[in-house]
């Protein structure tokens, strides 16, 4: 895909088609952009009714002379009700349209307006148009390859200054790393084991020179007396790892933010296995967290962020064997916990207690943020709209908040009552590690924090819901959305306040 842009738009190249963006009016619809050359063309559909300018409304039209084949006029809905996010889903309805038409080469103009401060509406118009052009195809044969999928070749933006410029190349690097974790989250649980991971690493340490890998196989793991992801792991076909990436980015700064990612590969729920009905043919997805511990040392290297990152990734397979770790027994974590398993479907939390532990004892964080697909219970609580939030600090988790609301990867507190700590109680072990179904995903949250310092922030993020939708939107074309990224590079970004 090749992406530009023109300051003028009297510079912009022939294309295929034009986005010319609508306001919806109480009389007609109105151009939102300043371009003269289109007022003619847009008077019969407007006049008529035939347009509206509706959020997402789409109309092709032919004109018989200009740079465009076609102009396609978006609605962009009423201008005093229009947020960022509705610019995103309304621009991500353009790329569907034309997209449908398999049209490659088009032009994109931005709306005006004084509602919206410039930088945040051309921000998400870029998002809009990269997320909503991704496709995940690599596994169909090449006759199925085109005719049901037809990405944008070449994207020019129009009317962008050179901060706008500036702009574009951010959001780029961006969404290449959410499309990155999408194309991962995406793929065959075969081909996304801990040998990939792995590799990933190695292959970003070599280009990034702000990159040091560093991982803890099977050996390592019982080195360190890391009972809980070797438990966890002991069907698989592939041995454990726990798998960490340094990114330095402030040598001068002893700050360091860790992001820990829960990489269960598949799970099948162990010998609590998965029941039909229960979600077993996606758990491909149960590696989401992790795919964004790696994801973002990627878009830090390439943004060359001004901080330091430690991402941890805890990577195995919750397979079924003789050797399976079984329900009832105990098993001794790396923090000396010990741990009853009373559902061995509640793998996720073992991996993250042992990385944590680790991580806190050999990398001193200054701060953690968990990534997890952890619960069904946040999908229950939440749906797939926003993404579970616990923490045991004010600032941090209120940073995460704002940060969630300006990139529309929302976050909602959920709370750590001290209560929820009893329903984790073992009359054989320090811990059980799951309780009952009421308040599931704060009982898994309150389990986790049981393995970190109280003197160092710490969020949870429970992505179940949000990593890997069940039924697609408009900039989330296939069910992987890459949540976390654009999250974290702006949390990442407004560190100072």
């Amino acid at each position: 895909m090749q992406i530009s842009s023109v300051f003028h738009p009297k510079e912009r190249k022939p294309a295929d088609v034009v986005v010319l963006p609508v306001w919806q009016n109480k009389k007609k619809p109105m151009v939102a952009c300043a371009v003269k050359e289109f007022e003619s063309l847009v008077k019969i559909p407007f006049d008529s009714g035939d347009f509206d300018g509706k959020e997402g409304e789409c109309l092709l039209l032919y004109p018989s002379q200009g740079k465009e084949k076609r102009i396609l006029l978006l609605g962009l809905g009423i201008e005093k009700e229009c947020l960022p996010d509705s610019l995103r889903r309304s621009y991500a309805s353009s790329v569907k349209a034309m997209r449908a038409k398999k049209m490659k080469h088009v032009n994109v103009f931005f709306p005006e307006t004084d509602l919206i401060e410039w930088n945040i509406l051309c921000q998400a118009v870029i998002e809009g148009v990269l997320l909503a052009n991704y496709s995940f195809d690599r596994l169909k044969g090449e006759s199925n390859k085109e005719e049901n999928h037809s990405e944008l070749d070449k994207i020019c933006f129009c009317n962008l200054n050179k901060a706008g410029q500036v702009l574009l190349k951010k959001t780029e690097t961006v969404i290449h790393s959410v499309n990155f974790v999408r194309d991962l989250v995406n793929g065959n649980a075969d081909d996304v084991h801990v040998d990939l991971f792995k590799k990933i690493a190695k292959e970003f340490e070599k280009k990034y020179g702000q990159v040091k890998t560093t991982f803890l196989d099977k050996k390592g793991l019982e080195k360190e007396k890391m009972g809980l992801i070797l438990a966890v792991g002991r069907a698989a076909i592939r041995e454990p790892a726990l798998i960490i990436l340094e990114y330095t980015g402030n040598a001068h700064s002893k700050e360091k933010t860790a992001i820990i990612g829960k990489g269960i590969t598949f799970d099948t729920g162990g010998l609590n296995i998965k029941v039909a009905g229960t979600g077993l043919e996606t758990m491909k997805c149960d590696m989401a967290g992790a795919a964004v511990a790696i994801g973002i040392i990627q878009a830090a290297a390439e943004l060359k962020l001004k901080t330091n990152l430690i991402s941890v990734l805890a990577v195995t397979e919750n397979a079924i064997g003789p050797a399976s770790y079984k329900p009832g027994d105990v098993y001794r974590s790396h923090s000396g916990k010990t741990i009853e398993i009373s559902n061995t479907d509640a793998e996720g939390r073992l991996v993250l207690a042992d990385a944590i532990s680790y991580l806190q004892e050999n990398y001193k964080p200054s701060q953690m943020i968990d990534v997890a697909t952890l619960t069904g219970g946040i999908i229950i609580a939440l749906g797939e709209e926003a993404t579970g939030l616990f923490s045991n600090n004010e600032t941090l988790a209120k940073r995460l908040e704002k940060a969630g609301e300006r990139t529309h990867e929302r976050l909602w507190r959920m709370p750590l009552y001290p209560e929820y700590k009893e329903y984790l109680k073992s009359p054989i072990a320090d811990l059980k590690n799951s309780g009952p179904r009421k308040a599931s995903s704060a009982s898994a949250a309150m389990f986790i924090q049981q393995f970190v310092k109280k003197t160092i922030p710490w969020a949870h993020l429970d992505i179940a819901g949000t990593a890997f939708l069940s039924e697609l939107k408009p900039y989330h074309p296939t069910a992987a959305t890459g949540v976390g990224i654009r999250l974290l590079i702006d949390f990442l970004e407004h560190l100072d306040g």
